[in-house]
């Protein structure tokens, strides 16, 4: 804990109101190692009183943080009924006391996309959401807005934000009636004396995101990431000695905004930036400024050790450490898990939940190479047609009444097996809390928003054994098509692809409009392509429905309604690549070297993107 208002008299209150809690609620961990609680400390006055040695000359400012938690208080994840066992604020918890116990007066942060996922929308009518809680027993100090906490309406996040016992900050999103900050744009923190100032930023695509439901993000602007901490830390100096960057960004930003690379080489005062949004796990340099992003579900703890010495009346920075701690190893903190065990139980029960029947295996061997269920090396769903994206644009069509679907894969490895329909498998398949759109498109912007999907794919070259992907372009922006027939020309430079596009057996018409369904993020994506307008949106599953008009609900409104509740693995083939050569018999060899292990298929830096380098013959 940090420099708190510390008045004896507070103890025994203090002291009585932690039994009758632990009694209550049975929330007391008995091996808890912080220390005896000062809260009366409200971080929301700005007062700070100094805590500790006030004479100290040297001490280290320790950062600790978490990003992209997605709903993850246990170790599981209910999409798939299963441990996992490097996620959760229960295992963060056990490696924060460890880390507690050395450094006290630790600034704990989270950056953000921390309310959604996994099941997380079950609680979304509580006055305090589960994670919010988490978040506030654990006491963490910072709370940095994701996009993903947007989904929502937005009186959803307005009550968490008051919940939450710490700082929620970022400094690019303003109201739009008076262009005051929505939340803090930054908070300052002393340290024994030392001054620590934390700066929250959010991507500035929210309202693209959120385009079909504008009550998400209602009455407020996000501005341009850059300029708004050059503001920001303008309007701090003199007032701190050390300058850290909380950012739910990624290094780089593929819709063209300033991102932490942008930032930290365009203003070096920072010590540290703690990146999110991105799902890696990285340790990096740009000057001056360590970079570090803690991987996402609570892979790790991301740790700063800032070293300040006194220098008069003001503190210098003499060194920066940084690591992840890693939580696979750890064990779950009863304190955590003890608090939450009805959240859980109703996870899993909903999880299972039966709603139809599966007749056969909608997949054969997800991997294209290995044949496994797993993927490890590429997924056939991005190589070819399967019944699984089928479906998914089946019902898109269906509830939109369009002409044309598009929908992404969002877990790779998504199948259904025979056997029960349980609300797990939809989850599995269909990752996002997604809603449904339908839009009127001209025959030209649809070619092109096709051609702009066929960008996933590396140009192939001669002697090329795989087909690729390109490590610049994430899985979730592939969009496979239903309605239309077409190749994809993975020998040609991107947007020269997509060929023999035809519709009912004539090919598309430039100006003709079409009827597309598309998922609400999607129908961002084409907006900000300037591909379509609002004004071209005429049909809104959530606008029509709410909660129910999620696609996940769809899926099971459809094998419920339309199929009598089962579910027949069927497919198309509408689409395939071209300009590769299939039938290359040296293609054997790469299969027999993926699946005894012996080949390596190459993966993006940060992990993310599989498969982002051809395989050769010389590969073998």
């Amino acid at each position: 804990m940090k420099n708190r208002l510390f008045k004896p008299e507070l103890l025994v209150v203090l002291g009585l109101l932690v039994i009758l809690s632990g009694c209550l609620n049975n929330r007391v961990e008995t091996n808890s190692l912080k220390e005896s609680p000062i809260s009366s400390y409200d971080k929301r006055t700005g007062e700070i009183t100094v805590k500790g040695n006030a004479d100290l000359t040297e001490q280290v400012i320790a950062i600790g943080a978490t990003a992209d938690i997605h709903g993850r208080i246990y170790a599981y994840d209910y999409a798939v009924d299963e441990t996992d066992s490097d996620a959760g604020y229960a295992k963060i918890y056990s490696a924060l006391l460890k880390e507690r116990e050395i450094y006290p007066n630790l600034i704990l942060m989270d950056i953000g996309d921390t309310v959604q996922d996994n099941s997380a929308d079950l609680f979304n009518d509580l006055e305090i959401h589960p994670l919010v809680e988490a978040m506030n027993l654990m006491d963490y100090d910072i709370w940095v807005l994701g996009n993903h906490e947007f989904n929502f309406e937005k009186s959803f996040l307005d009550r968490n934000i008051l919940a939450f016992n710490g700082d929620v900050l970022s400094a690019n999103i303003k109201e739009t009636l008076d262009d005051s900050f929505y939340v803090q744009p930054y908070k300052i923190y002393e340290v024994n004396g030392c001054r620590v100032a934390v700066i929250g930023i959010i991507p500035p695509h929210v309202p693209e995101w959120e385009a079909s439901s504008p009550s998400h993000f209602k009455g407020l602007d996000f501005k341009p990431t850059l300029e708004s901490v050059q503001q920001t830390v303008a309007s701090l100096e003199g007032k701190y000695d050390v300058l850290v960057g909380a950012f739910h960004m990624g290094r780089t930003d593929d819709r063209g905004a300033e991102a932490i690379y942008d930032i930290a080489k365009n203003i070096q005062e920072f010590s540290v930036i703690i990146g999110g949004h991105e799902h890696a796990k990285y340790i990096e340099e740009v000057g001056n400024v360590k970079i570090i992003e803690p991987g996402a579900y609570g892979w790790a703890l991301a740790r700063a050790d800032i070293k300040v010495k006194k220098d008069g009346d003001k503190w210098v920075v003499t060194g920066v450490e940084t690591k992840n701690i890693e939580t696979q190893k750890l064990e779950e903190s009863n304190f955590i898990t003890n608090a939450f065990t009805n959240v859980h139980e109703k996870s899993i029960e909903d999880a299972n939940v039966i709603v139809g029947e599966i007749s056969q295996d909608f997949i054969n061997g997800v991997d294209y190479l290995t044949g496994d269920d797993k993927v490890t090396t590429m997924p056939r769903a991005q190589i070819e047609d399967t019944s699984v994206i089928d479906l998914i644009n089946d019902v898109q069509m269906f509830f939109a009444d369009a002409e044309v679907s598009s929908a992404a894969l969002f877990n790779f490895g998504s199948n259904l097996k025979a056997g029960d329909f349980k609300r797990k498998d939809v989850a599995y398949i269909y990752k996002y809390t997604n809603t449904l759109v339908g839009v009127n498109i001209t025959g030209e912007n649809l070619l092109k928003y096709m051609e702009w999907s066929a960008s996933y794919y590396n140009t192939a070259q001669l002697g090329d054994l795989t087909v690729s992907f390109n490590p610049d372009i994430r899985g979730y922006n592939y969009d496979m098509f239903s309605g239309v027939t077409y190749d994809i020309d993975i020998s040609k430079p991107a947007g020269e692809r997509v060929v023999n596009v035809m519709l009912k057996g004539e090919a598309i018409d430039s100006e003709k409009i079409y009827k597309l369904a598309v998922n609400n993020y999607r129908f961002g994506t084409l907006i900000g392509l300037g591909l379509v307008t609002n004004q071209d949106k005429y049909y809104d599953s959530y606008e029509e429905v709410q909660d129910a008009g999620r696609i996940r609900s769809l899926i099971v409104q459809y094998v419920q309604e339309e199929k009598n509740g089962v579910v027949e693995p069927t497919v198309d083939n509408n689409w395939k690549l071209i300009g590769f050569d299939f039938e290359n018999p040296e293609i054997k060899d790469v299969v027999s070297a993926a699946k005894n292990g012996s080949l390596a298929i190459p993966r993006s830096d940060d992990g993310r993107t599989m498969n982002v380098r051809a395989v050769k013959a010389t590969d073998l």
